[in-house]
């Protein structure tokens, strides 16, 4: 779950202006999203909008850093919407850049790891939600989760936790090449008692 907090109120802005507060996204799950998106008549599009909320922490800057909802903000900016809207978890714009992203990573608001699962230096995150990087593992982890290999989980991060798992046990040539199969794979191995440590594992004790 996330921190308690206690600064909380709306503000809009320009998609194109949020800071990432993690490395990569999975860009087929992006996709999904903006297809979901085009399927909307003008009316949704509105109603949606007005119920979408992007929680977010103002940082250094003055600028709003969203804790969640990556992947549908970069669906947005590719599908041309201007103006969304924002809750504000926190101000802490007051802090250094390095006191803010440890104060970040310590209340589990930011993922510090790359596209390939490596941990990176707070320098190297991402300014724009356009320079995200792509992790066809997250991808496998959202199919996986979709197909019924583990439940949702409102831990923070818990589908790229998943997606570390799955890059260990699942060739990049299967995800790349045979899509399908990679997701039947994963979906045994999301089951397995490997992965019981995992956030919203769904399978038999032993």
């Amino acid at each position: 779950m996330w921190p308690e907090v206690h600064h909380h109120h709306l503000a809009s802005e320009a998609p194109e202006r949020l800071r990432p507060t993690q490395m990569s996204v999975g860009l087929v799950e992006v996709a999904r999203k903006r297809r979901e998106w085009a399927a909307l008549g003008r009316k949704q599009r509105r109603e949606t909008l007005q119920q979408q909320v992007f929680p977010a922490v103002l940082g250094p800057g003055q600028r709003f850093h969203i804790i969640d909802h990556h992947h549908l903000g970069l669906a947005l900016i590719e599908e041309g919407v201007g103006q969304v809207w924002i809750a504000l978890q926190d101000d802490l714009s007051w802090l250094e850049s390095e006191v803010f992203w440890r104060t970040m990573e310590f209340r589990a608001w930011a993922h510090p790891f790359d596209a390939q699962g490596r941990r990176r230096d707070y320098s190297d995150m991402p300014r724009r939600l356009t320079d995200l990087g792509d992790d066809p593992y997250r991808s496998l982890a959202g199919d996986v989760h979709k197909a019924g290999g583990y439940a949702k989980s409102a831990a923070p991060f818990a589908e790229f936790l998943w997606a570390d798992f799955l890059r260990a046990r699942v060739s990049g040539r299967m995800v790349r090449r045979e899509p399908r199969r990679a997701v039947r794979e994963g979906v045994t191995l999301a089951k397995s008692t490997a992965a019981r440590y995992l956030p919203g594992w769904s399978g038999k004790q032993p």
